[in-house]
C-alpha cells in the first residue's frame, strides 16, 4: 500500500514542494508514488493500492471528489494557509493539513496518524458491512422460507394425476414459481412462471402470482377452463395494473380429468413444455409475448389428449444454461430426449446433472397421468 503525492509541479524537481515531500517520506521508509494528474490520482486510489493521497495544491481538491471515501486525503502546502483556505479544504473532505517543511519526527507522526485513521476507518467499514450482510442474509432466509411455503404440496394427487415440482434458486430467493391447484371437481390448473431476473425483486412478483392463483379459484369464468389463454390475458392485465417493472414468461395449463384433455397456453415460455405419451414426445410450442409488458394481448389456447400413462414436463429456461451443448436447438433436443427417458423427478434431475447451479433459477413441473 502506498502514499500518493499529487503536485502539478512534480516535473520540476528543483522547485516542487511535492518532490521534496515525497523524497522525505521515501527516506523515512514509506512507499510513495507521485503524479501531476488528479484524474490519475482518482484512478489509482480506486484500484485499492493507495492508502492516502497527499495533495499539494488547494485548487485540485474539487477534482478529487470522485475518490473513494476509504482513501485518506491530506492537503500539504509550503506556505501557511488562511482561515478561509483551511475551511475550504475541510469542506473538500481533507482530513489533515500539513503546512510548511516538517522535520522527520513531525512528518512521521502525521503520516502514521493518517494511516492509522484510514485503517481504523476500513475496520469500521468492514464491521458495518459484515453486520449489514448478516442482516441481509437473515432477511433472505426468512424470505426464502416464506416463498417456499407458497409452493403447493409436493407431490400432490388430483384424481388419477400425480403432480410434483422442484424449484432451485440461483440465490436464496427465486424468480421462478410453480403452482397447481384444483379449480373444480373436474378441472385442475398448473403453471410454471419465470419472472425476469432473479433475486429479491423477482421473488416479490411470485407473491403476486400466488395471489392470482387464489383469486382464479374464486373468480374464474367457465370459458377459461378450456381456454387458458383467457387466464393469461387476465394475469397480464393484473400485472400491468400493478405497475411493476417486471415481465413474466409463463406456461399455463388446465387439465380436464374426465375427458383426459390438456388445455394449454404459453406466454413466451422457453423451453417448450413436453408431453410424453409412450415413446412419442410432443413439444407444446407457441409463440407469444410475455406477461406484464403489453396491454390487450391475446394468448392462444390449444388442446391435446392426456391419456393414461402420459406425463407433462415443464422446465424454466435456467435449465438450458446447465446443458453442455453449443446451440439452443441442441440443448432443447437433449432436454427433450432426457425427459422422454426419465420416470421420475429425481431421475430427471440426475440424468440432467442439475446438482451444480448456474447463473439462473431452475424449476420444473411434472404431471403424470397414472
Amino acid at each position: 500500500m502506498s502514499l500518493l503525492v499529487l503536485d502539478p509541479e512534480i516535473a520540476n524537481a528543483a522547485t516542487s514542494y511535492g518532490v521534496r515531500l515525497q523524497r522525505q517520506l521515501t527516506e523515512l521508509g514509506y512507499i510513495t508514488l507521485d503524479t501531476a494528474d488528479p484524474g490519475m490520482a482518482v484512478e489509482l486510489s480506486s484500484q485499492g493500492n493507495i492508502e492516502v493521497v497527499i495533495c499539494c495544491d488547494l485548487s485540485m481538491l474539487p477534482m478529487l471528489s470522485g475518490m473513494r471515501a476509504s482513501v485518506g486525503l491530506v492537503l500539504a502546502t509550503a506556505e501557511s494557509l488562511s482561515a478561509d483556505q483551511l475551511i475550504t479544504a475541510l469542506r473538500q473532505r481533507v482530513q489533515d493539513v500539513w503546512q510548511g517543511v516538517m522535520d522527520n519526527t513531525d512528518l512521521t507522526v502525521r503520516a502514521d496518524d493518517m494511516l492509522h485513521r484510514r485503517r481504523r476507518l476500513l475496520d469500521d467499514l468492514n464491521l458495518e458491512v459484515a453486520s449489514l450482510r448478516s442482516e441481509l442474509e437473515k432477511d433472505q432466509r426468512a424470505g426464502q422460507h416464506i416463498q417456499m411455503g407458497m409452493l403447493p404440496p409436493n407431490p400432490m394427487g388430483i384424481g388419477h394425476f400425480r403432480l410434483q415440482h422442484r424449484v432451485e434458486p440461483s440465490l436464496m430467493l427465486s424468480g421462478d414459481f410453480v403452482d397447481y391447484f384444483q379449480i373444480s371437481e373436474r378441472y385442475f390448473a398448473c403453471y410454471v412462471a419465470d419472472v425476469a431476473g432473479h433475486g429479491a425483486s423477482s421473488a416479490f412478483v411470485t407473491v403476486l402470482l400466488k395471489n392470482f392463483s387464489r383469486r382464479l379459484r374464486r373468480e374464474y369464468r367457465h370459458s377459461m377452463l378450456e381456454h387458458p389463454g383467457e387466464v393469461l390475458a387476465w394475469f397480464n392485465s393484473e400485472l400491468l395494473d400493478q405497475g411493476i417493472d417486471k415481465h413474466v414468461a409463463m406456461f399455463f395449463a388446465i387439465v380436464d380429468t374426465v375427458e383426459n384433455q390438456l388445455h394449454y397456453s404459453n406466454a413466451a415460455h422457453l423451453p417448450p413444455a413436453a408431453l410424453v405419451v409412450g415413446e412419442t414426445i410432443t413439444n407444446l410450442e407457441q409463440k407469444a409475448k410475455p406477461l406484464g409488458l403489453f396491454p390487450d394481448v391475446e394468448f392462444l389456447s390449444r388442446s391435446i389428449a392426456f391419456p393414461e400413462g402420459a406425463k407433462l414436463v415443464v422446465f424454466s429456461d435456467g435449465v438450458l444454461d446447465l446443458i453442455p451443448r453449443a446451440s439452443l436447438a441442441d440443448k432443447e433436443s437433449f432436454l427433450s430426449q432426457t425427459i422422454g427417458k426419465a420416470e421420475s423427478m429425481d431421475a430427471l434431475w440426475a440424468d440432467l446433472k442439475l446438482d451444480a447451479m448456474g447463473p439462473d433459477d431452475v424449476s420444473c413441473l411434472m404431471v403424470q397421468h397414472q
